[in-house]
């Protein structure tokens, strides 16, 4: 037995060095070679050209490429395209697109699928549970029934996939494709997945775990879409990951119209450091700095893309990589100015009157947003509604973004039961994460179809809206999405308007870019409007020196429950005030745009303290960057941990200290299920799990607060989402009894609390 362990043992590792030569590849692929029809996407054969000069280069040394497109300029594609540059022309492109929502990845799957003609065996498209992907599928055929699905199309050319090897001889791929999960994950040429499933490559933790990501990450490219958007928790993992491409010689693509430069320079760093490992290891200079001998003086292959125009570096050092950013973020930002502004800005101030000595005193200020949330929906609807083709009424479509779900329950709550003014109906529409499954998806359904204004007439084609707006004789239809922040990332939509209650300039940005995202009309009035503050702000809460607390936490970038002053000197990354007035400069948001987000001020000016910007790029100075020895605190754990200490991510202690999506609050799953009687109504029940990993359904319909809402006049719920209907929809469409699909789509994950959760079909849960 021990001899058969070792001769496997000794096989797999002779065959791990090559093994990536044995798997699939997209190559001699007509529509990635294909130059751009379309001026629009000229930018892409700019970008294109730039990574086959750097091919050579690229495959020796690796490659480093960041793509800082603007949204609606193919980055998705153009990313693709510069991989396919990059690969060895015989062997062809493998690579892995890393996303940080399940929605999105699906979306991005299919339409590589359809716009580059792949198959199965091509493309695997992963997300973090089955549930979703059949959800979206559903949906996506409903779609196609009704004629409203999307047609747009960026290629219309061949794939040629070639796959010359025998997998089921080789010592390696023989046993790892042996398993259904893993073939998944590993065969296919390109791979688009949630990041979930391949971070776990540098974890290690748990037996087992971080070889299926790991041979992934061997044996292709890789692309993080959208890396800005995470939180900041969250960067110490992801940078693990670029450091272990690196290692693992692979080559990256950070891609994003908003990076920060300390998040780019930490990831080059990190990358940079993996890939001297790997060039000791395998590198044509490996042999001679083999055991502990001196760094290789290495120097990465980078270039910067955007729709203006490419930036190449043939050999990249760390010690130069901000000078050449800078310079390419300057060269960007210039040339933005020069667009025509899409995004114009007011701050609205906000009083809220409410007595902080009620019991109820959270739940009293979010009903008292309800006034003056209504006044700037209404005013924004007045400037940028349109007439509908049809009736001549005035229309828009808005979208609200609040901070945290809770108020937003109670500020839906009570913008119903007081009503609109007469003359105008307003159509409601709550979208946040504590909806069942189901609904969420049928929500989110609805909303992609709608805010999908590509073709700017097709809205008024839709049956859902124009049987609204049929039925009713009001002349100012107002149609508003009020949102968590959900509905910052991930989401392609075009609202005529949108309402902050701000929590960090990166949010603001996100936002803005859901507001003329496809037909691109400059305003002539501010179409997004601010609150000056937060809700969190009028909660009086004091810190630890009882001080007031930090207002922009939870989300946002304040440290959270530290006082002002501490051993006697000011504490960093705390706010002086929470006014947007005395935080933001005109120009940082009259005309909103990525420049404060990828150009920060000058180190000598930077006020972390008082300016909001400022904070939000010191903190990512702090997270992503080594600290200097003379910075307090400078024995903190931070992102660059991971490849200034060779060896840390051997130990398990960063991963244990730095996990990836840890909750900040306790949750638990719930589930709507049927009685026994097809007309009993659906109970709530809490799902745990036994020794032998099933699952456990525990009645808690008691802890369930339903309630009945005072809807007053002239407003309305914007779509049907009922649940039981839902659930009967997806058990016939999949074959399913109504409980099962109710184990399957009614789930919900929620705060954990004791005192139970309300819920409304059309508010969802909250926390009782």
């Amino acid at each position: 037995m021990a001899l058969r362990v070792a001769r496997g043992a000794g096989l797999i590792a002779h065959a791990l060095p090559g093994f990536e030569r044995e798997l699939p590849a997209l190559a001699q692929h007509k529509g990635l070679r294909k130059r751009s029809g379309s001026p629009r996407f000229a930018w892409q054969d700019k970008a294109a050209d730039a990574a086959v000069a750097l091919n050579e280069s690229a495959r020796e040394r690796g490659a480093f490429v960041i793509n800082m497109a603007s949204t609606g300029c193919g980055k998705t594609l153009a990313n693709a395209r510069i991989l396919y540059a990059l690969a060895d022309p015989q062997r062809g492109l493998r690579a892995a697109y890393a996303l940080g929502l399940r929605t999105l990845t699906l979306q991005t799957g299919r339409a590589y699928r359809a716009d580059l003609h792949l198959g199965d065996e091509d493309l695997a498209i992963l997300v973090g549970g089955s549930a979703s992907r059949v959800l979206f599928e559903y949906h996506e055929a409903q779609s196609e029934a009704t004629g409203s699905a999307s047609t747009q199309a960026l290629l219309d050319e061949d794939s040629h996939v070639i796959y010359e090897g025998d997998a089921n001889g080789h010592p390696l791929l023989s046993r790892a494709l042996a398993d259904a999960s893993i073939r998944r994950l590993l065969a296919a040429p390109l791979l688009v997945c949630t990041v979930d499933h391949l971070v776990p490559a540098t974890e290690g933790l748990r037996a087992g775990r971080q070889i299926a990501p790991m041979l992934r990450l061997m044996s292709g490219d890789l692309v993080l879409d959208e890396l800005d958007d995470y939180d900041l928790n969250d960067l110490p993992a992801l940078t693990r990951l670029v450091h272990w491409a690196g290692l693992l010689g692979t080559r990256v693509v950070l891609s994003s119209a908003t990076l920060p430069p300390a998040l780019v320079e930490g990831m080059f760093r990190a990358y940079h450091a993996g890939r001297q490992q790997y060039q000791r290891n395998r590198g044509a200079q490996g042999m001679q700095c083999a055991g502990d001998g001196p760094p290789i003086d290495l120097a990465v292959p980078s270039l910067w893309v955007d729709e203006f125009g490419v930036q190449q570096v043939e050999a990249l050092r760390p010690a130069d990589f901000a000078t050449q950013h800078a310079q390419f973020v300057a060269r960007r930002v210039a040339a933005l100015a020069k667009a025509a502004p899409l995004r114009r800005a007011e701050l609205l101030p906000l009083k809220l009157l409410t007595s902080p000595k009620r019991h109820d005193h959270k739940r009293q200020i979010a009903e008292a947003f309800a006034q003056p949330l209504l006044d700037a929906c209404l005013r924004l609807h007045a400037d940028h509604a349109q007439a509908d083709p049809v009736s001549g009424k005035h229309v828009s479509f808005g979208l609200v973004r609040m901070a945290n779900i809770e108020p937003l329950f109670h500020t839906a709550k009570a913008l119903i039961e007081m009503g609109v003014p007469e003359d105008t109906r307003i159509h409601l529409c709550v979208y946040h994460a504590r909806f069942p499954l189901a609904q969420r998806s049928s929500i989110e359904r609805q909303l992609d179809t709608v805010f999908n204004r590509r073709d700017p007439q097709a809205v008024w084609r839709l049956p859902d809206i124009r049987s609204v707006l049929d039925s009713h004789a009001e002349s100012n239809q107002v149609f508003v999405v009020l949102a968590s922040p959900v509905c910052e990332v991930g989401r392609d939509w075009d609202a005529d308007w949108a309402v902050a209650e701000p929590s960090s300039m990166r949010s603001l940005i996100q936002l803005a870019g859901r507001v003329q995202r496809h037909r691109t009309c400059p305003p002539e009035r501010p179409n997004l409007l601010v609150f000056d503050t937060n809700l969190r702000h009028f909660l009086g809460e004091k810190g630890p020196d009882h001080q007031p607390a930090a207002a922009f936490v939870r989300p946002g970038f304040e440290v959270w429950g530290r006082p002002l002053v501490e051993r006697g000197k000011p504490v960093r990354f705390r706010l002086h005030a929470h006014h947007l007035s005395k935080l933001l400069r005109p120009e940082e948001y009259q005309i909103l745009g990525a420049t404060p987000r990828i150009q920060p001020q000058p180190t000598d000016d930077m006020q972390p303290e008082r300016r909001l910007v400022d904070l939000e790029h010191a903190r990512m100075v702090d997270q992503m960057l080594p600290k200097p020895l003379a910075v307090d605190r400078a024995s903190e754990l931070n992102a660059a941990c991971c490849w200034i200490c060779a060896n840390a991510g051997l130990s398990g202690v960063l991963q244990r200290e730095q996990p990836f999506r840890q909750q900040a609050l306790a949750t638990e799953t719930l589930v709507f299920l049927p009685g026994d009687d097809e007309g009993d109504p659906l109970t709530l029940h809490r799902i745990e799990e036994d020794r032998r990993a099933r699952s456990l359904y525990v009645s808690i319909d008691h802890q369930c607060q339903r309630f009945t809402l005072s809807t007053g006049p002239r407003i309305q719920p914007w779509g049907t989402h009922e649940l039981r209907t839902l659930l009967s929809e997806l058990a016939e469409a999949q074959d399913m009894d109504l409980r099962r699909a109710a184990q399957t789509f009614a789930t919900v994950e929620v705060q954990r609390s004791k005192e139970g959760w309300h819920y409304h079909p059309w508010l969802g849960f909250s926390v009782g």
